[in-house]
């Protein structure tokens, strides 16, 4: 077989509806986060829903990936890591930018205080500490921030509501069309070395599957204040950004030798595993919002 080409690897029943019945379940709390993030009666307060969701969700992930690092003789302070992890949505939430920011200024502060009293901690063990938790919590904090920063013309958090519903969506969509059509027609290996079984094919159809969401909210939304041309922009970016972090994932189990972060979700493997798309999505998505003039 060329280098160039594989076998699709076909879709197994079974598999898929594991990984279908965890997806709902994950995805009705996530769901049920943002929407209630829009309840008007809970005011500013509102965000604190998502905030908490993703605060349990950072602190899982975060104590998968630090595992991870264990394995290839690292010593974090998971303590510090899993800590901040979980206060940086909560932070965001309550404070916006300038709470998150106040948490992983506290991170950074206490690890060289940790590095400066333990001498036998390595520079590495105080960088994998403070990246964990920056992995996980930070990216992950800046789907609050969607919902919390952006307002447009509609009342309460309902444009930031409707975005970060978007973000999700266009995540979900990325997967479940790479993930059907990668394995069943998907021929062209797309980063071997890293994922075999990544295709060409599974990436095109992701990718556009994220740009169809953001363009049905310019075409059915006009008070998002999204341009049909930044939402294909936009989609591309978020499609980009959910390969990206797939891939960081899985470079991250590679280089550890495991095939899965936990055996928490059945069908997916850990949280990180879950997660490792949506992770990165939150901020490329918010600064192509930001940079595309919606406020």
């Amino acid at each position: 077989m060329s280098d160039q080409l594989q076998q699709p690897a076909g879709i197994k029943p079974k598999k898929l509806l594991r990984r279908a019945v965890t997806a709902i379940g994950y995805g009705a709390v996530v769901l049920g986060a943002i929407f209630l993030g829009g309840y008007p009666p809970l005011g500013r307060l509102a965000p604190l829903a998502l905030g908490a969701v993703l605060a349990v969700f950072a602190a899982l992930a975060s104590a998968e990936f630090y595992a991870l690092e264990r394995r290839e003789s690292r010593l974090p302070n998971e303590a510090f890591g899993i800590a901040a992890a979980a206060l940086m949505p909560l932070a965001a939430a309550l404070w916006g930018m300038a709470g998150l920011s106040s948490v992983v200024t506290l991170l950074i502060a206490a690890s060289l205080v940790w590095h400066v009293v333990f001498v036998r901690v390595r520079t590495v063990d105080t960088a994998t500490t403070v990246f964990g938790a920056v992995y996980t919590g930070f990216l992950l904090s800046y789907l609050v921030l969607i919902l919390r920063t952006f307002h447009g013309g509609l009342p309460g958090y309902q444009l930031g509501q409707l975005l970060a519903l978007t973000v999700v969506v266009s995540v979900w969509l990325n997967d479940t069309l790479a993930y059907l059509v990668g394995s069943s027609i998907g021929r062209h290996k797309l980063v071997p070395r890293i994922s075999p079984k990544k295709s060409w094919e599974g990436f095109i159809a992701g990718l556009l599957g994220s740009i169809v969401v953001w363009l049905a909210l310019a075409l059915l939304v006009p008070a998002s204040g999204i341009s049909v041309g930044w939402a294909v922009a936009t989609g591309t970016a978020v499609g980009v950004a959910v390969l990206v972090g797939d891939l960081f994932e899985s470079r991250l189990k590679r280089e550890a030798g495991v095939k899965d972060s936990g055996a928490s979700l059945p069908g997916h493997g850990g949280f990180l595993d879950r997660l490792d798309s949506l992770i990165l999505v939150g901020l490329v998505a918010y600064w192509m919002l930001w940079w595309g003039g919606i406020r």
